[in-house]
């Protein structure tokens, strides 16, 4: 049996397994539903995003195409807060708070991250950010332009070749594993799929083209972003935008060492999610480019690279 079919066998629900699972929640150990660095340069995203004139069904079914090909930093906000950001606050007695966001999530757990990695953009320096939830800001935690490690890292997709901004979407396990524990790592999926589904639709009505590409070499991705892959990785990339001329070579990749603030006082290890996701990621550009020309075969209707969203699964 494969690591991925063991996980699904051992993870799957069953009348029997959900009457005798004696998990229970540890209010304790509740994790932050944020990822929130302690001392990195922040910048504060536009408030007035404005309403967009497509009707919402129209923008489900719309084509991920589009004419603005360098969406500038209002664009970019609406992009983010539509996806991830908070659209309302409920406090309850004791000073407990919930965070409602525009996707729905697994729990109301919230454990997936967006990160940019752009381009000069009018009115955001090129570098690499996290997207604050907590502040409505991008967290910058590298300087200048990296896509073409991107670019690289998805064998060459010509949507990440061509994008001045990629969008990446990360899941944070413990955020999710806290309640539902191994089996977390099948939300990890479901989750980011709500989260593309209001990101596509808002891209779709602001005319910014944008695609969906899960096959890439995770470690190089997690690499860029600083990830501590014990805890958190990268998956999905969204490329938005078309630019007429190919990202210049990346600066030097340093590694990042940013602190940020705990989750909780102790978390609880599921290895299960680590082994599956580890079966599941690429080692090499050679690999992605061969399970994309699997991927046309299989799917010989479907739209061209891997703009459809699938989980990258090697063989």
């Amino acid at each position: 049996m494969t690591t991925v079919a063991e996980f699904h066998q051992r993870t799957k629900h069953s009348p029997a397994s959900v009457r005798a699972d004696a998990h229970r929640l540890d209010w304790e150990i509740q994790p932050l539903p944020f990822k929130i660095y302690d001392s990195v340069p922040s910048l504060a995203l536009p408030r007035e995003l404005g309403v967009s004139t497509m009707p919402a069904l129209s923008a489900l079914g719309a084509l991920a195409g589009g004419d603005v090909t360098i969406p500038d930093l209002r664009q970019l906000a609406r992009l983010l807060h539509f996806s991830a950001g908070i659209t309302r606050r409920k406090e309850y007695p004791g000073g407990r708070v919930m965070y409602f966001r525009a996707a729905a999530c697994t729990g109301a757990l919230y454990h997936i991250d967006v990160y940019v990695v752009c381009g000069e953009l009018p009115g955001l320096a090129a570098g690499v950010y996290q997207f604050g939830p907590h502040d409505g800001a991008l967290h910058q935690l590298r300087a200048g332009d990296h896509r073409a490690r991107l670019v690289e890292a998805s064998g060459a997709e010509p949507a990440v070749a061509a994008a001045p901004a990629t969008l990446v979407c990360t899941s944070t396990f413990w955020r999710n594993a806290w309640k539902y524990q191994a089996r977390a790592y099948r939300h990890c999926f479901w989750d980011t799929g709500t989260l593309l589904a209001n990101l596509l639709a808002v891209a779709a009505a602001d005319g910014v083209p944008a695609r969906v590409v899960v096959g890439f070499v995770d470690a190089a991705v997690n690499d860029l972003l600083g990830l501590d892959t014990e805890r958190e990785v990268a998956l999905s990339l969204v490329p938005i935008g078309r630019s007429a001329s190919p990202p210049p070579a990346a600066p030097p990749l340093t590694p990042l060492h940013l602190a940020t603030r705990p989750l909780s006082s102790r978390e609880v290890d599921y290895p299960l999610i680590r082994a599956a996701h580890a079966a599941s990621s690429f080692a090499d550009p050679a690999a992605v480019r061969a399970w994309r020309e699997r991927l046309a075969v299989a799917l010989p209707g479907a739209p061209p690279a891997d703009g459809v969203a699938l989980p990258a699964m090697a063989s």
